[in-house]
């Protein structure tokens, strides 16, 4: 589920971007409510996320689909140039993220699934042990 809400404050983040560049320096009312919105959106999700993840792993996989989608869909509807140095630079975050992705189901988090215990609502329990302050 950890990944599902990663890829949910992933899109926020995309939004966030694209309508932070929409708010004409905050002097537009709608686009500036998405953009606060969509941040909190984001970082909800991503928290929600990181209670299984190790954040390391969910802040870069966030950041790097957020980067490449606000790329991408910033082409389309602001008609900014794409050009293969942008492209190459695409395949490689997206490789790195798929790397995290792979890393993460070796045993790098014990997310639910991935060699952890779950408790009873799904999540895995020593992770989230894990990273409470009074455990350390």
């Amino acid at each position: 589920m950890a990944w599902i809400y990663l890829l949910i404050a992933s899109v926020f983040e995309v939004v966030f971007a694209l309508a932070t560049n929409a708010t004409e320096g905050f002097t537009r009312l709608g686009p500036s409510l998405l953009t606060a919105g969509a941040a909190a959106g984001g970082i909800f999700f991503l928290s929600l996320a990181l209670r299984t993840l190790d954040v390391g792993v969910g802040y870069t996989v966030w950041t790097g689909i957020g980067s490449v989608g606000t790329v991408v869909l910033g082409s389309v509807i602001f008609d900014e140039p794409v050009n293969a140095w942008k492209v190459l630079a695409f395949v490689l975050i997206i490789g790195g993220v798929l790397g995290l992705k792979l890393a993460d189901g070796f045993g790098g988090s014990g997310e639910a699934g991935a060699g952890g215990e779950a408790d009873a609502g799904g999540e895995d329990a020593s992770a989230t042990r894990r990273r409470t302050p009074a455990s350390a």
